[in-house]
């Protein structure tokens, strides 16, 4: 395998895992090979569409006119926009559409957090626990 990046079976575990992906894919100075690309953006799909029920459901807990709720629906809309993009021409194309799927995934994994209230630790992946965020 010429991949440098391993391969998995399936998305990833947690937001954690996804935002660590996406942060990943973002931070790359260099194209990736096509099937890595490919490899991503099916990884990010699987994401989105375990993230945007969740965000939606914990949205609809709050009040029509809370300002949360009205982002992280806007989040969430954003998101199936960018997952509805058809595929780009060319290799640099097709990476500035994964990317944009990336920081969806970023986006909803923020929003699921700002919304269920749970602080978890971007190295860890652990809730974080008490004041001391």
């Amino acid at each position: 395998m010429s991949s440098t990046r391993p391969r998995r079976e399936g998305p990833p575990a947690a937001p954690v895992a996804a935002r660590a992906a996406a942060t990943w894919f973002l931070d790359q100075k260099t194209l990736p090979r096509h099937g890595t690309v490919k490899g991503f953006e099916a990884d990010f799909r699987q994401v989105l569409a375990r993230l945007m029920p969740r965000v939606e459901h914990l949205a609809a807990t709050l009040p029509a006119d809370d300002v949360l709720r009205a982002v992280a629906l806007g989040g969430v809309g954003e998101a199936r926009r960018r997952l509805d993009e058809p595929e780009a021409a060319g290799l640099q194309g097709e990476v500035e559409r994964v990317k944009r799927l990336a920081r969806s995934v970023i986006a909803l994994c923020g929003h699921l957090e700002s919304l269920s209230g749970v602080r978890v630790c971007l190295l860890c992946g652990r809730p974080v626990e008490g004041v001391d965020a």
